[in-house]
Parts: structure tokens; C-alpha cells; sequence
């Protein structure tokens, strides 16, 4: 009689939970990094690429967040935008950074906070990691401050080069800009608020091979 060998059964994806998701730009980076994403966003989402939820992204991290392995938090951007001060407008924006922080925390799941670097300049959000386009041969110059449950570290990237044919964020409106990020699936209002899935695809791999390794 031979021996059979023994079926190995793959570990299941980790969950990634993607707050505030608009159409997908975050969730795209996790999901190329290998995780099983589902989007919250207060509002419809239809090119949202994963399972997706419309629900207050705070309600629902504070009902649903133990069950996932990650937590994003894209909470909205325009109460710390040099537009919104230009603008003049900036009281008619909450500043939802504190309690979705604390809402994450409370889950006892590592998270990551993603908004405009403005935040960390008013001392809102660490940046632990503080990303650009060109940093991953993208042709845009898009810059995004990342605070994370973890504090950062893992592989370093090249500094940012803002060569003369860079598409700079006054192109935000165009396809060419839209199509530069990576989000080919979006529309391009979609991508105006878009973050590129490089950003996520590179923090997400640096999760899975050290934070999330070293806790298993």
C-alpha cells in the first residue's frame, strides 16, 4: 500500500476592512497585496471593485472591526486641504481623524490612517509613512501621509523626483491623470479623491511581511 501525501490547504486571504473607500484606489493596493477586501463608504460606490457596504464607516468599524485581520481608514481630507482654507469653507468639515482613530483602536486590530500631508502638518497624524507617485514610477505627483497601528519601518523607497513631465495634481480633472494613478476603473471625479493602489499595495506587503509574520 503507498502513502498518500498529505493535502495542504492554503491559509485563507487576510481580511482587510477599507473605511471611507470611494471607488477603490486604497482597496486595490490590498487587494494586489493579498488581502480580501471589503469597502465602507456613507456613499454609493457602483465601480467599488470588492464587497462593499454603504453604511457610516464609524458605525460599522465599531460593529464589524475585530472581525478583520487590517483596518483602513481613508476619513475624509477636505477639513485639512490648503483648498478648503483657501476656500474659506473650512468650518462646514468635521474633523473625523480622532474618532475613527479611536474607533480602530478599540477594535484591538492593527489599522492604518490615510489623509493629506496638511494633517500631519497640524499635528493630526504621524506620519509613518509619507508616500508619492514617483516614488513608484507613477507620472504623478500626489503626496499622502500614512499613520499606522505599528509605527512604520519595513523596506525603504527613493525619494520623491518631480521631473518637468509630471502630471501635478491642477491635472486632476483629465483621464491622462485618472489613468497615471493606476485607477483605470474609475471615473475621473472617482479619481480626483482617489489615492493610487501603489500606496497600499507597498504598505499592505510591508504588513504581511513583517507585522503581521512576526504576530502570527
Amino acid at each position: 500500500m503507498t502513502q498518500s501525501t498529505p493535502i495542504r490547504r492554503m491559509a485563507p486571504r487576510p481580511r482587510l476592512l477599507d473605511l471611507c473607500s470611494g471607488a477603490g484606489g486604497t482597496g486595490m493596493g490590498y487587494h494586489l497585496a493579498g488581502f480580501d477586501v471589503t469597502g465602507v463608504d456613507i456613499n454609493p460606490q457602483p465601480n467599488y471593485p470588492f464587497t462593499f457596504h454603504q453604511a457610516d464607516a464609524l458605525d460599522f468599524v465599531r460593529e464589524h472591526g475585530h472581525e478583520y485581520d487590517l483596518i483602513h481608514g481613508s476619513w475624509p481630507c477636505q477639513y485639512f486641504c490648503r483648498a478648503t482654507r483657501w476656500r474659506g469653507t473650512r468650518q462646514g468639515h468635521e474633523n473625523l481623524i480622532p474618532a475613527g482613530r479611536a474607533a480602530m483602536e478599540a477594535t484591538g486590530r492593527p489599522w492604518v490612517i490615510e489623509n493629506v500631508p496638511e494633517a500631519t502638518w497640524e499635528g493630526e497624524l504621524r506620519p509613518d509613512y509619507l508616500l508619492c507617485g514617483t516614488q513608484f514610477g507613477l507620472n504623478v505627483r500626489r503626496h499622502r501621509a500614512f499613520e499606522t497601528s505599528w509605527g512604520g519601518g519595513g523596506e525603504l523607497l527613493p525619494p520623491c523626483w518631480h521631473h518637468k513631465q509630471l502630471l501635478a495634481f491642477e491635472h486632476k480633472g483629465e483621464r491622462a491623470y485618472a489613468d497615471a494613478m493606476g485607477c483605470t476603473w474609475m471615473t475621473n471625479l472617482e479619481a480626483r479623491q482617489a489615492v493610487p493602489p501603489a500606496y497600499t499595495h507597498w504598505i499592505g506587503t510591508q504588513f504581511l511581511t513583517s507585522v503581521h509574520e512576526v504576530a502570527a
